[in-house]
Protein backbone atom coordinates (compact mmCIF):
# COMPACT_ATOMS: atom_id res chain seq x y z
CA UNK A 1 0.00 0.00 0.00
CA UNK A 2 2.84 2.36 0.01
CA UNK A 3 3.40 5.10 -2.39
CA UNK A 4 5.62 5.13 -5.34
CA UNK A 5 8.25 7.85 -6.14
CA UNK A 6 6.09 10.48 -8.18
CA UNK A 7 3.08 9.42 -6.62
CA UNK A 8 3.48 12.94 -4.04
CA UNK A 9 0.97 15.12 -4.37
CA UNK A 10 2.86 18.42 -5.86
CA UNK A 11 3.75 20.92 -3.22
CA UNK A 12 1.53 23.57 -3.99
CA UNK A 13 -1.51 21.82 -3.88
CA UNK A 14 -3.56 22.41 -0.16
CA UNK A 15 -2.87 18.77 1.86
CA UNK A 16 -5.89 17.70 1.98
CA UNK A 17 -7.19 16.90 5.76
CA UNK A 18 -7.58 13.21 6.29
CA UNK A 19 -9.26 10.82 9.40
CA UNK A 20 -8.48 7.55 9.32
CA UNK A 21 -11.03 4.79 11.39
CA UNK A 22 -9.30 1.55 11.04
CA UNK A 23 -9.17 -1.08 14.00
CA UNK A 24 -6.11 -2.99 12.75
CA UNK A 25 -3.20 -0.78 14.37
CA UNK A 26 -0.43 -2.02 11.62
CA UNK A 27 -3.04 -1.34 8.85
CA UNK A 28 -3.61 1.99 10.73
CA UNK A 29 -0.30 3.04 10.36
CA UNK A 30 0.55 2.19 7.17
CA UNK A 31 -2.57 3.79 5.86
CA UNK A 32 -1.07 6.80 8.00
CA UNK A 33 2.74 6.60 6.38
CA UNK A 34 1.05 5.84 2.76
CA UNK A 35 -1.11 9.35 3.58
CA UNK A 36 1.54 11.45 4.86
CA UNK A 37 4.19 10.27 1.64
CA UNK A 38 0.83 11.56 -0.46
CA UNK A 39 1.59 15.08 1.04
CA UNK A 40 -1.67 14.47 2.85
CA UNK A 41 -2.60 15.66 6.53
CA UNK A 42 -3.29 12.89 8.86
CA UNK A 43 -5.56 14.93 11.36
CA UNK A 44 -6.44 11.51 13.66
CA UNK A 45 -6.19 7.93 13.53
CA UNK A 46 -8.95 5.99 15.58
CA UNK A 47 -9.74 2.52 15.88
CA UNK A 48 -13.75 2.48 16.00
CA UNK A 49 -16.03 3.74 14.41
CA UNK A 50 -17.77 5.54 17.42
CA UNK A 51 -14.71 7.37 18.08
CA UNK A 52 -14.67 8.03 14.37
CA UNK A 53 -17.81 10.18 14.91
CA UNK A 54 -16.41 12.19 17.53
CA UNK A 55 -13.34 12.92 15.74
CA UNK A 56 -15.02 13.47 12.44
CA UNK A 57 -16.94 16.11 14.46
CA UNK A 58 -14.36 17.79 16.30
CA UNK A 59 -11.78 18.17 13.61
CA UNK A 60 -14.09 18.02 10.68
CA UNK A 61 -11.44 16.69 8.25
CA UNK A 62 -11.98 16.99 4.27
CA UNK A 63 -12.48 13.03 4.03
CA UNK A 64 -12.83 10.43 6.15
CA UNK A 65 -11.49 6.78 5.63
CA UNK A 66 -13.05 3.94 7.59
CA UNK A 67 -13.17 0.77 7.99
CA UNK A 68 -16.46 -1.02 7.62
CA UNK A 69 -15.90 -3.79 10.30
CA UNK A 70 -14.76 -2.35 13.16
CA UNK A 71 -15.63 -2.73 17.26
CA UNK A 72 -17.84 -0.55 19.00
CA UNK A 73 -19.38 0.84 15.38
CA UNK A 74 -19.09 -0.71 12.26
CA UNK A 75 -18.19 1.56 9.59
CA UNK A 76 -21.22 1.98 7.63
CA UNK A 77 -23.69 3.37 10.61
CA UNK A 78 -21.13 5.69 11.31
CA UNK A 79 -20.69 7.02 7.79
CA UNK A 80 -24.21 7.09 7.57
CA UNK A 81 -24.32 9.49 10.25
CA UNK A 82 -21.54 11.85 9.48
CA UNK A 83 -23.28 12.00 5.54
CA UNK A 84 -26.40 12.72 7.13
CA UNK A 85 -24.78 15.38 9.43
CA UNK A 86 -22.78 16.77 6.91
CA UNK A 87 -19.50 16.45 8.52
CA UNK A 88 -17.08 15.03 6.09
CA UNK A 89 -17.44 12.65 3.14
CA UNK A 90 -16.75 8.67 4.24
CA UNK A 91 -14.65 6.76 1.77
CA UNK A 92 -15.65 2.86 3.26
CA UNK A 93 -12.33 0.20 3.34
CA UNK A 94 -13.12 -3.51 3.27
CA UNK A 95 -11.40 -6.78 2.70
CA UNK A 96 -14.47 -7.84 1.30
CA UNK A 97 -16.35 -6.71 -2.15
CA UNK A 98 -19.68 -9.07 -1.69
CA UNK A 99 -22.90 -7.02 -3.62
CA UNK A 100 -24.83 -6.58 -0.23
CA UNK A 101 -21.90 -5.17 1.42
CA UNK A 102 -20.94 -2.36 -1.49
CA UNK A 103 -24.97 -1.92 -2.00
CA UNK A 104 -25.35 -1.02 1.96
CA UNK A 105 -22.04 1.41 1.31
CA UNK A 106 -23.83 2.85 -1.28
CA UNK A 107 -27.15 3.37 0.50
CA UNK A 108 -25.70 4.98 3.49
CA UNK A 109 -24.53 7.74 0.15
CA UNK A 110 -20.32 7.29 1.09
CA UNK A 111 -18.47 8.84 -1.18
CA UNK A 112 -16.10 5.48 -2.08
CA UNK A 113 -15.44 1.85 -1.50
CA UNK A 114 -11.90 0.37 -1.54
CA UNK A 115 -11.09 -3.25 -1.59
CA UNK A 116 -7.95 -4.34 0.58
CA UNK A 117 -5.42 -4.51 -0.78
CA UNK A 118 -5.11 -1.24 -2.29
CA UNK A 119 -2.39 0.75 -3.74
CA UNK A 120 -1.47 4.25 -3.13
CA UNK A 121 -2.50 5.50 -6.38
CA UNK A 122 -5.85 4.30 -5.72
CA UNK A 123 -6.48 5.70 -2.45
CA UNK A 124 -5.21 9.16 -3.51
CA UNK A 125 -7.85 8.59 -6.13
CA UNK A 126 -10.68 7.34 -4.22
CA UNK A 127 -9.84 10.60 -1.54
CA UNK A 128 -9.75 13.23 -4.11
CA UNK A 129 -12.20 12.15 -5.80
CA UNK A 130 -14.42 11.94 -3.07
CA UNK A 131 -13.50 15.20 -1.87
CA UNK A 132 -14.67 17.14 -5.14
CA UNK A 133 -17.95 15.04 -5.02
CA UNK A 134 -18.51 16.51 -1.22
CA UNK A 135 -18.51 20.08 -2.45
CA UNK A 136 -20.88 19.36 -4.96
CA UNK A 137 -22.93 17.57 -2.33
CA UNK A 138 -22.89 20.75 -0.21
CA UNK A 139 -23.48 22.78 -2.67
CA UNK A 140 -26.52 21.45 -4.18
CA UNK A 141 -28.06 20.62 -0.67
CA UNK A 142 -27.19 24.36 -0.08
CA UNK A 143 -29.37 25.30 -3.44
CA UNK A 144 -32.32 23.27 -2.39
CA UNK A 145 -32.57 24.98 1.11
CA UNK A 146 -32.17 28.41 -0.58
CA UNK A 147 -35.02 26.92 -2.97
CA UNK A 148 -37.65 25.93 -0.24
CA UNK A 149 -36.91 29.14 2.00
CA UNK A 150 -38.10 31.02 -1.50
CA UNK A 151 -40.66 28.83 -2.21
CA UNK A 152 -41.93 28.93 1.76
CA UNK A 153 -41.50 32.62 1.90
CA UNK A 154 -43.31 33.00 -1.96
CA UNK A 155 -46.36 31.06 0.05
CA UNK A 156 -46.37 32.71 3.14
CA UNK A 157 -46.19 36.57 1.27
CA UNK A 158 -49.23 35.50 -0.75
CA UNK A 159 -50.82 34.11 2.12
CA UNK A 160 -50.55 37.66 3.92
CA UNK A 161 -51.66 39.91 0.92
CA UNK A 162 -55.00 37.50 1.20
CA UNK A 163 -55.49 38.16 4.69
CA UNK A 164 -55.00 41.68 3.83
CA UNK A 165 -57.37 42.24 0.46
CA UNK A 166 -59.90 40.46 2.98
CA UNK A 167 -59.94 43.70 5.11
CA UNK A 168 -60.80 45.66 1.84
CA UNK A 169 -57.04 46.75 0.46
CA UNK A 170 -56.28 46.09 -3.22
CA UNK A 171 -53.74 43.05 -4.32
CA UNK A 172 -50.98 46.18 -5.03
CA UNK A 173 -52.07 48.43 -1.67
CA UNK A 174 -51.41 45.01 0.00
CA UNK A 175 -48.08 45.00 -1.37
CA UNK A 176 -47.34 48.35 -0.33
CA UNK A 177 -48.22 47.64 3.40
CA UNK A 178 -46.46 44.77 3.38
CA UNK A 179 -43.24 46.41 2.04
CA UNK A 180 -43.71 49.50 4.59
CA UNK A 181 -44.26 46.89 7.40
CA UNK A 182 -40.95 45.45 6.57
CA UNK A 183 -39.44 49.04 6.20
CA UNK A 184 -40.51 50.23 9.13
CA UNK A 185 -39.51 47.39 11.20
CA UNK A 186 -36.31 46.44 9.34
CA UNK A 187 -37.43 43.36 8.85
CA UNK A 188 -37.42 41.02 5.31
CA UNK A 189 -41.23 41.40 3.31
CA UNK A 190 -41.23 37.36 4.17
CA UNK A 191 -41.06 38.06 7.69
CA UNK A 192 -43.34 40.92 7.67
CA UNK A 193 -45.82 38.62 5.86
CA UNK A 194 -45.45 36.21 8.65
CA UNK A 195 -46.26 38.73 11.58
CA UNK A 196 -49.56 39.16 9.53
CA UNK A 197 -50.58 35.49 9.09
CA UNK A 198 -50.13 35.05 12.49
CA UNK A 199 -52.33 38.07 13.29
CA UNK A 200 -56.72 38.21 13.52
CA UNK A 201 -57.17 39.82 9.96
CA UNK A 202 -58.69 42.73 11.97
CA UNK A 203 -55.88 43.35 13.77
CA UNK A 204 -53.65 43.67 10.98
CA UNK A 205 -54.29 47.60 10.07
Amino acid sequence: MRSKPGQQVADSAPAMRVLIAEDETLIRLDLVETLIELGMDVVGSVGNGQLAVDAAREMRPDVVLMDISMPVRDGISAARELITHEVAPVVLLSAFSQVDLVESAAAAGTFGYLVKPFTGVEVRAAIVLAHARWQQFIELNAELERLRTRNHSTVVVDRAKIVLQQSGMSEDEAFKFLRKAAMDNRLTIAEAAVKIVGNDDKSVI
